[in-house]
């Protein structure tokens, strides 16, 4: 039987492109119906075109449907990922400027801190509304989430829909499980490992090479050779301090604690000489989105001229969907689900980043146990943070989204009380036409 697969967002290019060139190359999938919805007629147009490329170029006898009616692009999906991004860089540019203005630093501002919040706060409405279609036309999918911010929105999502096959994923665990094996001279396929925490702050608790704990090759790599160090400067700094390592970049890090970003000395040191993808200069994202606004088609078109790699990338979602109703193999990832008896030192219920076996039985989320207690205190802090968020947002709570950014560890360490409520209403106001749940 031919599947569907549904990409809600499909104008994010890059995701879009790589994760159907991932679907495809299974077996199971070449002749699966790639259904592409966007709300933007001429990026649809432009990744229609694109998806098209792919099944011509690997011959595959799959079926494009590209389409701004939601409920086309669902009706009888097997798959169905979201990657969309609510609003425009107009409206989400507050979310960097007004904390700024108020004197707290942001670098991508995606994921959690004032930044994050009103993200989610936006976000969270059009994905209710997705997931409530997914409920009433393809009730038997598996959904996979890419959007940001992951655990709040997964948490939202899971808690109204508990039978929904669903979870977040994020590319930051295998990633960094890359680097760190690049680091240490071991081959990828050598190393195994247990990662667990909340999204973008999950810690390797193990991590091994061989069966051998590699942890002191890491640390040894760190303090012996500047280039590594110079790399990834903010999380070699928390690695150096917590003994476990984080999971996302650089740049995130440093504006999910009180460490780094509360003074410009500081910012200077650590967040603007590192050599990563995303060192951690001020309003990165901002700045790359405003790029992309004039730049995007001429990088699409560039796209097309180059030569096309089908080779199957390391992004889980093909595999997900292989294992749960493809070929039926099993597979283990890092997915965002709610904590009930996985991690035992972080609050129950919460949105937790753990462990996850796919197979034809579906998903099932592993018991790690108990974290590290110097990584419980971070991760336990993000969570109970977002679990107010998610509460004010259920509740229309406009006095718990205060109170929960007033215990931001960067927002707390660079504003006072009654400059938070300042900062966070003025955020309100500039967000209010997108808010309808606070009215």
């Amino acid at each position: 039987m031919a599947r569907k697969f549904a990409f809600i967002g499909a104008g994010s290019f890059g995701f879009t492109r790589s994760l159907v060139r991932d679907i495809l190359s299974f077996p199971a999938f070449h002749d699966a119906t790639i259904a592409l919805m966007d709300i933007n007629p001429e990026r649809l147009d432009y990744i229609k075109r694109a998806v098209e490329r792919i099944v011509a170029e690997g011959k595959y006898p799959a079926k494009v449907v590209a389409t701004m009616d939601r409920k086309e692009a669902l009706m009888g999906a097997d798959g169905v990922i979201t990657t969309i991004l609510h609003g425009e860089v107009d409206v989400w540019q507050h979310d960097i400027l007004i904390p700024k203005k108020y004197g707290v630093d942001t670098n991508v501002g995606d994921t959690r801190g004032p930044s994050g919040i009103f993200r989610y706060l936006r976000t969270i409405n059009p994905i209710m509304d997705i997931a409530a279609d997914i409920d009433r036309y393809c009730p038997n999918a598996v959904y996979l989430n890419y959007t940001n911010p992951m655990a709040m929105l997964c948490r939202t999502v899971q808690g109204a829909y508990p039978h929904m096959v669903a979870s977040g994923l994020c590319h930051s665990v295998q990633g960094t499980a890359s680097m760190l094996a690049k680091w240490i001279g071991a081959p990828e396929d050598e190393i195994s490992y247990t990662c667990a925490g909340v999204n973008h702050q999950a810690f390797y608790i193990d991590f091994k090479w061989n069966g051998e704990d590699a942890i002191p090759l890491i640390r040894k790599a760190i303090t012996e050779r500047e280039e590594v160090y110079n790399e990834e400067i903010v999380r070699n700094e928390m690695f150096l301090a917590l003994g476990y390592y984080v999971t996302e970049s650089s740049g995130h890090n440093s504006e999910y604690n009180a460490w780094f970003r509360k003074r410009q000395d500081l910012i200077e040191k650590y967040c603007l000489p590192g050599t990563g993808w995303n060192p951690g200069e001020y309003a990165y994202i901002l700045n790359e989105y405003r790029r992309r606004e004039t730049e995007w088609k001429q990088d699409i078109e560039k796209w097309f001229s180059e030569p096309l790699d089908l080779a199957r990338g390391k992004e889980y979602a093909s595999s997900i969907f292989n294992a749960i109703f493809g070929d039926h193999e099993m597979f283990k990832f890092n997915g965002n689900v709610r904590n009930f008896g996985l991690i035992d030192n972080l609050p129950e219920g919460c949105c937790v980043e753990v462990p996850v076996l796919a197979s034809i039985r579906g998903l099932e989320p592993i018991h790690v146990g108990k974290m590290p207690p110097q990584c419980a205190i971070l991760s336990g802090t993000s969570a109970q943070i977002e679990e107010m968020v998610v509460q004010g947002h259920l509740t229309g709570d406009r006095e718990l989204i205060y109170q929960a950014i007033c215990y931001d560890p960067l927002t707390s360490a660079v504003l006072s009380l009654r400059e938070i409520r300042d900062m966070v209403d003025e955020m309100f106001k500039v967000n209010e036409d997108w808010l309808p749940q606070f009215k």
